[in-house]
């Protein structure tokens, strides 16, 4: 038993490799992430304050990707300033509790994006397929409801899995060859086999991923067939282009989980997963508020007033 215990707790910190390469490519590398990091913040937070600032956009659809926007510049923050410093640093260390909080973090947020896209999806059908009873349904203390909902749930999901894979015993080696504390690499590491948590760990991703995944194909897939039915080219492609944005952003945040998740990760090189996992932690929210304000005109309108603030 003492035995045990002393194996319970030699793990104190975990090592994330990071990018391998030389001082030069860390060095640039650094600067990129950087870079990307900062126009993320820059762009997210424009419109986060252009909704909150402009009255005219104080309605469903724009209270949606307002509070989207927002959540981008925490789920981004989750992940990327811890990765600047790793890259810099000369040991690469995170405590096991930092490991652990900045999992939950970032699954949490990850969670959130993903309950607020499947609202987003619904709120466009709504408008499109019953655009008569669509101000009677989706009102402003209903999309507050739905905020207020995606929110919560995004956090109560992820200390079931976090609690059971830090109940583990980690006894050694404390190497994590990723650029984030990831359930797959973590599992890897326990002293013993733990198939059971594994297979809890991957019906969560894959209830999580898929549930709000399926909801907006629905969505899309009514909103299509009510489109085609429009009888103006006008009209379908004014429909359409209220929609294409939403489409994008959906693709890219999925299309990079699903390679990360729900394929079998053990088989993607090491590479591979750190690539992926820096498109759907970095890249994705720097995209985002891109994709949305050039292809808006309400939000460029708005976005114009508060740069010349």
């Amino acid at each position: 038993s003492r035995a045990q215990n002393r194996t319970m707790h030699v793990v104190t910190e975990f090592v994330l490799l990071g990018f391998p390469g030389q001082r030069k490519t860390q060095n640039f590398l650094f600067a990129l992430i950087l870079g990307v990091y900062l126009l993320t913040l820059l762009g997210n937070g424009a419109i986060a304050c252009a909704v909150k600032w402009d009255r005219r956009l104080h309605i469903p659809m724009y209270i949606l990707l307002g509070n989207f926007a927002f959540l981008e510049i925490w789920y981004v923050s989750s992940t990327v300033p811890n990765m600047l410093v790793n890259i810099l640093s000369e040991t690469k260390t995170i405590s096991f509790s930092g490991c652990f909080l900045q999992f939950y973090f970032f699954f949490s947020l990850g969670t959130t994006e993903c309950f607020f896209l499947s609202v987003m999806a619904y709120d466009r059908y709504l408008a499109i397929c019953h655009p008569l009873r669509y101000p009677s349904i989706m009102t402003g203390k209903f999309c507050v409801i739905l905020v207020c909902v995606c929110w919560v749930s995004g956090f109560l999901c992820y200390p079931v899995p976090i609690v059971l894979i830090c109940q583990l015993p980690f006894c050694g080696p404390n190497i994590i060859d990723h650029i984030v504390c990831d359930p797959g690499p973590l599992l890897a590491l326990a002293c013993v086999p733990a198939p059971s948590t594994e297979l809890i760990c991957y019906t969560f991703n894959s209830v999580i991923i898929f549930g709000p995944f399926i909801s907006i194909l629905g969505s899309y897939a009514l909103v299509l067939r009510a489109v085609l039915h429009v009888p103006s080219g006008t009209g379908r492609t004014k429909a359409f282009s209220t929609c294409t944005s939403h489409l994008m952003v959906v693709c890219l945040f999925y299309g990079s989980l699903m390679v990360m998740y729900v394929s079998p990760t053990s088989g993607n090189p090491a590479g591979t997963q750190k690539f992926v996992t820096l498109v759907y932690s970095a890249v994705t929210p720097l995209l985002n508020p891109l994709i949305y304000s050039l292809r808006n005109k309400d939000i460029k309108d708005a976005l114009k007033k508060v740069l010349r603030l």
